[in-house]
């Protein structure tokens, strides 16, 4: 696994939502508070690689999305991209206060943009990092063929078998693949994401909720809300991430009032493993 910061221990910590939702949340560091929410499937961990080049200059909190490690999982809750963002803005309110920094990618970045576009909080600066934005998702086959998936857990039955067949597909190397430097601590990173999967019937059942909701194909209403991200946006990208192309980025930027681009190169998906260095500092110089 990917060694914690030398200088300091990560802290656990929970908050709850007033619907009884719990989120669980590290934190390293003094400082701005900056929060970091990360890719759908994962964890927290996405980001332990960077952690160090930033806890010397903000307060990184890094928090697991509901579904996601030692989040909320229960199937009572409906696992919308509402829900989700109605739970996110609660945390940003009552953990990082007025105003943070707020970084997210993949699926944290789409909650992100939702919460913000919804009212549900105000950061000072938003990072976004690679996700569908306003385009329709590379791999849709894959993607829907995945959704399908997750929604027969919801037959009684299905949900323990399909929790199994989880770890099946999503394996280590499938992780080592997202890496376009074939970083094998990125193996690791879905080793621990998947743990505890296996014949958990009730995050099975809750996965189905999410998604039957989750928003599928290109979200092209996007176009016209961009211009209400009136607060300096990022978009910080990786030019071999071959789920979430550029062009997006290039698009949305014409679009945003205070937008800026800034690309890694030879990064793919999991940008913190293929180069924490670069996103440290491209964070640190944006948020800092």
């Amino acid at each position: 696994m990917v060694p914690l910061p030398r200088h300091s221990t990560m802290r656990l910590r929970l908050y709850h939502h007033p619907d009884g939702a719990r989120v669980a949340y590290r934190e390293l560091g003094a400082g701005p508070p900056l929060a970091l929410l990360h890719s759908g499937l994962l964890s927290h961990k996405e980001w332990e690689p960077a952690v160090e080049g930033l806890a010397d200059r903000f307060r990184v909190v890094l928090p697991d999305l509901p579904l996601h490690g030692d989040s909320e999982d229960r199937p009572r809750h409906p696992y919308t991209l509402d829900w989700f963002a109605e739970v996110l803005g609660g945390f940003t309110g009552e953990v990082l206060g007025p105003q943070p920094l707020l970084a997210g990618h993949d699926a944290g970045a789409e909650i992100l943009m939702h919460a913000v576009l919804s009212g549900r909080m105000r950061p000072a600066r938003l990072v976004l990092m690679p996700n569908r934005m306003h385009a329709a998702p590379a791999g849709a086959g894959a993607r829907t063929a995945w959704q399908l998936t997750a929604r027969a857990a919801a037959v009684p039955g299905l949900d323990r078998l399909l929790s199994h067949g989880a770890r099946v597909v999503f394996t280590p190397e499938r992780g080592l693949g997202l890496s376009a430097r074939g970083n094998p601590a990125a193996a690791d990173l879905f080793r621990h994401a998947f743990a505890d999967v296996a014949g958990n019937s009730s995050l099975a059942r809750s996965w189905a909720k999410c998604a039957r909701s989750w928003p599928r194909g290109a979200q092209t209403g996007l176009l016209k809300q961009y211009p209400r991200l009136d607060m300096p946006v990022l978009l910080l990208w990786a030019d071999q991430d071959r789920l979430h192309p550029l062009a997006a980025a290039e698009e949305a930027l014409a679009l945003l009032p205070r937008g800026q681009l800034r690309v890694l190169e030879s990064a793919g998906f999991l940008m913190a493993y293929d180069d924490p260095v670069g996103l440290a500092r491209e964070l640190t110089a944006f948020c800092g």
